[in-house]
């Protein structure tokens, strides 16, 4: 970065930074670990002669025992595209009302999530239910490792409770499937030729009155051969909605790409996936008791309404414990 002409071209000084971004987010971590730990052990060479520094000592030796955990879960974070932004999509499974109810829940969850880890979070697309709930939305949230932490949520949750909708007040079971890609900065190494690309506008629709979208300022993006496909439909510039959802499509096809790469062999959800019991990642238990049970690591908590306001914290660490662990036995194999 300090060479001469380093500017000159922002675009790859611009993946640079984002290179040396994710580095720094272990190495100074790191070197601060090694600076507590230092203090830590000449605090305790301090309590061998004063017995009264051992409340101190132990007060010491709790927090950087929390630090450490911090840092084993920040080192986990080493994929190519961990450290960068990501776009959450969530899509209501079979069931109607309610099930676009449980999508909105969910919505709001994410949401909560991010605004406890000071990230942010912005609705860059959305389909709402007339009723209640949403179909779909997207969501932008930009922080550090935005990705790289929530790379564990893509697959199905299950809701069980009692519908809110039900005059027999009777107990449903509820699908949506949450979909997590990184937001790709600089060159992506995946070719768009024009052919492959299908174009469609579309009225975004609104709730009407004088909010109500008249043009079709709404963008699809369809990469034909692969079937798949990204939209946007919350600006009012045709434009705007155009860019992200181009934007989108090659963070699904970027996303494709290193799953195909990395060979996961768990069974991630994608849009071919069915959004239906025996696919779910976790269950969300409201009644008759409360349960929040993720179906790959078998964390569990009875807290499940803190967990519907964001507290996904130890799901995610677990996850990317099992995660961590499974490639380093790929790797002692190989």
């Amino acid at each position: 970065m300090e060479r001469p002409g380093f500017w000159d071209n922002q675009e790859k000084a611009q993946q640079v930074i984002q290179q040396l971004k994710q580095l720094n987010g272990v190495l100074k971590p790191f070197e601060e670990l090694e600076g507590a730990a230092g203090d830590v052990q000449a605090l305790a060479e301090l309590a061998e002669e004063d017995a009264a520094l051992d409340a101190e000592l132990e007060a010491e030796l709790t927090r950087l025992e929390k630090r450490c955990d911090e840092f084993e879960l920040r080192s986990m974070l080493n994929g190519p595209q961990d450290a960068s932004n990501a776009y959450l999509r969530i899509q209501a499974g079979a069931g109607g009302t309610e099930a676009c109810d449980w999508a909105q829940m969910l919505l709001r969850m994410y949401a909560r999530w991010a605004e406890r880890h000071g990230y942010k979070a912005e609705i860059v697309d959305e389909v709402r239910n007339q009723e209640a709930g949403i179909h779909s939305a997207t969501l932008h949230i930009v922080g550090d490792f935005a990705y790289g932490h929530l790379q564990s949520e893509t697959g199905v949750h299950r809701l069980v409770r009692i519908s809110p909708f039900d005059a027999n007040a009777r107990r449903h079971t509820s699908f949506a499937a949450v979909d997590v890609m990184p937001e790709i900065e600089g060159d992506i190494e995946i070719e768009l030729k024009p052919e492959d690309l299908k174009r469609d506008t579309f009225r975004s629709g609104g709730p009407g009155g004088q909010h109500q979208n008249k043009t079709e300022s709404g963008v699809r993006y369809t990469h034909i051969p692969t079937g798949i496909s990204a939209e946007c439909r919350t600006e009012r510039s045709q434009h705007k909605n155009d860019a992200m959802a181009l934007q989108l499509l090659k963070a699904k096809l970027y996303r494709i790409e290193e799953q195909k790469r990395r060979a996961e062999v768990e069974r991630l959800y994608d849009e071919k996936g069915e959004v239906a019991w025996g696919y779910q990642i976790r269950n969300y238990v409201l009644q008759p008791y409360t349960l929040a049970k993720d179906a790959r690591t078998g964390v569990e908590t009875a807290q499940v309404h803190n967990v519907l306001d964001g507290d996904l914290d130890e799901f995610i660490t677990a996850y990317l414990r099992q995660k961590a662990a499974r490639e380093h036995k790929q790797r002692a194999a190989s």
